[in-house]
This record gives C-alpha cells, structure tokens and sequence, in this order.
C-alpha cells in the first residue's frame, strides 16, 4: 500500500478527513438503550460467551480503567476511563484524554456530555460514549456475530491479570484481524490488537490499570447533572432519497446513516454514508465530478486509517475507515446510479 502523508494530500480530501473527525459525534445522538444478554444460549467456556460475559460487566460493575492508544508514528495517547451504577440503577460513565489540553466525555444515563479545547460544550442523547474505545463492540458484541468468527486461543497476564484471549476474524476476509484480552475475573476488556492481513500492527488499546469497587468512584458524586451542557437538538429530516446504491457492503456491515453534508470551510456539498458493523465504522463521501478540475486517485493511511479517493462513473468518492485499501476500492466501484 502507498503511504502518502497528509501535508501531500489535496485541499479537498483534506477538508473531508477533517470533516469525518466530527461526524461520529452525531452518529449515536439517537441511539436505543441496550438490553442486558444472558449468556444461556451460549457454552460457558465459548468466545461467545465471553464477549456476553464482557458486556454485561461493562454495563454493571463499577470500575476504574486506565489506558493507553497506541498507534504507529504517533505519541501514545493515555486515557482514564470511570463507570459506576448508582442505587436507582443509573449508569454513570467518564473517559478523560489525560495529555496535551485534553478532551473529557461524562455520561449520565443517556446524556452524553463533549468537553473540548476550542469547542464549546455540549451534550447528546446516547447510551454510549464516543472515543478510542469501541463502544459498539463493549456493550453490543452480538451485533458483530454476522460478520466474524470468534477463536479461543488461550490464557495469558495482561497488567499483572490473568486474561483470556479471543481472536475476531472477518468471515468474508474483508476487515482486518483483531486480538483481545479479557479479564478472566470479570470480563472487562484488558488488550486489543488490530492487525493487517500481513500480521502488521496497526493499533492497541493496552489496560495498564483496572480497578473494580463495590460502590462507585466518589468523583461521580460531584457532578451536578443540571450543570452540565444542553442536549444539543436536530431537526428531524425529511425520507433521505439518493440516486446512487452501493452494490457490495461487506458481511454483517449494514448502513447506519445517510445524508447531505456541506464540507467545512467551503461550499462543498457532499453525500455522507456511514457503514458500520458494530466495531469498526465506515465513512463514505460521494460527491459528483467536476470535468474542470480532475482528482488524481489516491490510497494512503491517516493514522491506522485507510484513506482511498477515486474517481468513478460521474462520481469523486472517498473512503475513510479501519479496513484493507482492496476492500475499499471494492465498496467504491460498487456505487452505481439506482436504476428507475
């Protein structure tokens, strides 16, 4: 794959990679509440079960996490990371970024609040939080049962822990590879590996600390929930009607959302498709092709992202995500006009 810098890109994909930073912030405004998954159906000692096992502790203990984001060519990116579940039930949830000027996310129940450098506060109605942990994957892993295997492969120390490790296989080998460690006491993600199809690494989440009490962090009992910003509204749109499909969306992949976006700075109206499948999600940008000004087509990597832009048919598409260039380019040439 050709590795093209940043600073190298034109203005344009440059301004959408910008935009796509802000999109998943609305993604989940509306999202439904979870419900709690036994484990029954599954047998105890199966990946499956462990995933149910993780989930449920995710949502009902109270815990304390610290993390690292690694990635390559960049700074590590610590984390701390609070749950607790006070005497009415309610889930309380803070992810804190702890280097540079720093960006907090405090949950309430389904009231998320964003504070950030440079950006005036905010909240949304979710039961997620948005941030390096995949929240989908923690809360809801039977969504991901369509489109990968789950392998035991065995037992390990992960932070001094005794840890189970799970590997996530694409079944259509269209994503890349995935390894987590699972606390063997309570479930709670302690390791997650992603890798390339050459076994290259491309990003981890590594526990350094994990603490689980009996009540929750006294830091939850000094937020006052009417102090915190209000919940930012949208206006609800209109049916969404596009005149172009995507012919192949890899298995257990499913569009979440569709609409009209005007591109930062500019007067640039694009198509935004976001697909996700639960652990990893998709960005898709379809605009249509000025003759006067050609785009060269271009496949890179921002970070562990995959960035791909060509042009197709009367179409300039860009494709930004956490899945291999070829499987990419595939879901680009597959946009064709919906046929009347």
């Amino acid at each position: 794959m050709l590795k093209t810098s940043p600073s190298k890109m034109n203005s344009g994909i440059i301004l959408t990679l910008l935009f796509s930073i802000f999109i998943p912030l609305q993604t989940f405004a509306l999202d439904e509440q979870i419900n709690t998954t036994s484990t029954s159906s599954y047998p105890l000692d199966s990946a499956q079960a462990w995933l149910v096992k993780m989930s449920n502790a995710v949502r009902t203990l109270n815990y304390t996490v610290s993390f690292v984001l690694l990635k390559p060519g960049m700074d590590s990116q610590p984390y701390l990371w609070r749950h607790g579940v006070n005497e009415l039930g309610l889930e309380m949830e803070q992810l804190n970024l702890l280097n540079g000027p720093g960006r907090e996310v405090v949950r309430i129940g389904n009231k998320v609040s964003y504070f950030e450098p440079s950006v005036p506060p905010y909240s949304l109605y979710s039961s997620i939080i948005n941030g390096p942990l995949p929240s989908e994957f923690l809360q809801r892993p039977e969504k991901l049962m369509l489109g990968y295997e789950f392998i035991m492969v065995g037992r390990s120390r992960i932070a001094g822990l005794a840890a189970q490790q799970i590997k996530i296989i694409s079944k259509d080998k269209s994503r890349f590879g995935i390894n987590v460690w699972l606390d063997q006491e309570t479930g709670l993600l302690l390791k997650m590996n992603m890798f390339d199809q050459n076994a290259k690494f491309l990003e981890q989440i590594q526990v350094t600390s994990l603490q689980v009490t009996e009540e929750p962090d006294p830091f939850f009992a000094k937020i006052e929930p009417e102090m915190l910003p209000d919940v930012v509204s949208f206006s609800p749109k209109s049916e969404f009607n596009s005149e172009w499909t995507i012919g192949y969306i890899p298995k257990g992949m499913t569009i979440e959302k569709r609409d009209f976006l005007r591109l930062p700075g500019s007067s640039v109206v694009v198509e935004y498709i976001m697909l996700s499948d639960g652990l990893i999600d998709v960005s898709v940008y379809l605009q249509e092709k000025d003759n006067d000004k050609p785009q060269d087509n271009l496949v890179g990597t921002v970070q562990s992202d995959t960035l791909l832009t060509i042009e197709h048919g009367d179409l300039n598409i860009t494709i930004i995500g956490k899945l291999p260039a070829v499987t990419a380019n595939a879901i680009a040439k597959s946009i064709e006009k919906t046929t009347k």
